[in-house]
């Protein structure tokens, strides 16, 4: 467990001062969260169960513990702990490889992702999640929804259901699913923890036909990508036809390398995102809202737009990456998007070293769309649908 709030607090440290702590978990959220609106009663849900266990909070542990589970009340993937324990649930979709969907009562693999435990397997879409470690999924999401004491709404029954499939961090997966050919398959999958220590290059460049593709491998948050993209964009004769695949961004990134692959294609200042942050009218009664833009970088100028791929593993900052294309007049082409509410920012838990990020800000398209709504083009080469890089 990566958690020291008895550094920060001393030695002395009270079980007041961490049930403080827990109390402060609960204002902090219900000030910055910027999406209080999807919530099922438009607050910070609560209950019997997160009352007690609130309440029961005395030690860094327990703190813990409650933040994971308050955290989780949102239902919402961008929201997660900065800290966490070795059986803590996997981060979607950073670590997660099939994407579940719901569909009347019963829960579906709506995408594979490519290169996974879960490829490996040949699990595909369209195959039915029949049990969840032995359980059978509606039954294992009802119990997730429970044991916070809150109701399970279609919403919360996908998120769970995601979250469940991905599994505990420090084990394999055992689910059982019906194929659309009406087998019965018992499958064990490893975690992709396992597989955390994998670090590809940031770009991969490859040829697809007539294409010149540049895939981004989960590296918009490493500034180094910058260079790399650069150093692509500059063997790239004018006449080949540029692909830019963000179908491998789940974990996000930071808005310089969004601009600085996005200042390749503008010769002036063009808006990109909008930016909402709900937390300052609460406060002051006033709204808040403006248009981030993208500048031309100097010497680095390409006049044609990429085509641009995304799926369920674009997430956050790729997402916006995709948005800002879409802006600028590219085509898009792809599966829904991951579709992570807005703008995260770490935000410390009273007194304590605890953080929890959070979505703060929402985004929007330069039309006003929310980010998480966009939807592109399916892909209409299948040669790109489907390539090794």
């Amino acid at each position: 467990m990566a958690l020291a709030v008895a550094a920060l607090f001393g030695a002395a440290a009270s079980a007041n001062e961490y049930a403080q702590a827990a109390r402060d978990l609960d204002e902090t959220i219900a000030a910055h969260y910027a999406y209080l609106d999807k919530l099922p009663d438009k607050e910070l849900p609560d209950s019997d169960a997160l009352r007690q266990e609130r309440d029961a909070v005395r030690d860094e542990r327990t703190l813990l513990a409650y933040a994971e589970n308050r955290v989780a009340t949102l239902a919402d993937h961008h929201a997660i702990t900065g800290s966490s324990f070795r059986d803590s649930w996997a981060v979607v979709p950073t670590y997660t490889d099939l994407w579940i969907v719901k569909r009347g009562d019963r829960f579906f693999v709506d995408t594979v992702r490519e290169a996974s435990p879960a490829a490996d397997l040949k699990i595909e879409a369209g195959d039915r999640i029949v049990s969840i470690g032995g359980v059978p999924t509606a039954q294992a999401v009802s119990d997730f929804w429970n044991e916070l004491g809150l109701s399970t709404t279609h919403h919360r029954a996908e998120y769970a259901a995601r979250v469940l499939v991905a599994g505990r961090r420090d084990r394999a997966r055992h689910i059982e699913i019906l194929t659309s050919s009406g087998q019965m398959r018992d499958l064990i999958l490893a975690s992709l923890y396992d597989r955390a220590d994998e670090a590809p290059p940031p770009i991969s460049v490859c040829d697809v036909g007539d294409y010149r593709v540049v895939r981004v491998n989960n590296s918009l948050g490493d500034f180094a990508t910058i260079a790399a993209f650069d150093a692509a964009m500059r063997d790239i004769p004018r006449a080949v036809p540029l692909v830019l695949d963000l179908r491998n961004t789940p974990s996000g990134g930071n808005t310089t390398v969004a601009r600085g692959i996005l200042g390749w294609f503008v010769d002036r200042p063009e808006p990109y995102q909008i930016h909402n942050r709900p937390s300052e009218e609460r406060r002051t009664g006033i709204a808040r809202q403006w248009t981030e833009q993208v500048l031309p970088r100097e010497g680095k100028l390409r006049s044609e737009l990429p085509l641009v791929l995304v799926g369920r593993w674009t997430g956050s900052m790729g997402e916006g990456i995709a948005i800002g294309f879409a802006a600028l007049g590219a085509d898009i082409q792809g599966d829904r998007m991951a579709g992570l509410n807005g703008s995260v920012e770490d935000l410390q838990v009273g007194e304590t070293d605890l953080l929890i990020k959070l979505p703060t800000e929402r985004l929007m398209t330069v039309d006003g769309l929310p980010r998480e709504d966009f939807v592109p083009r399916p892909i209409a080469d299948m040669r790109l649908k489907s390539y090794r890089c």
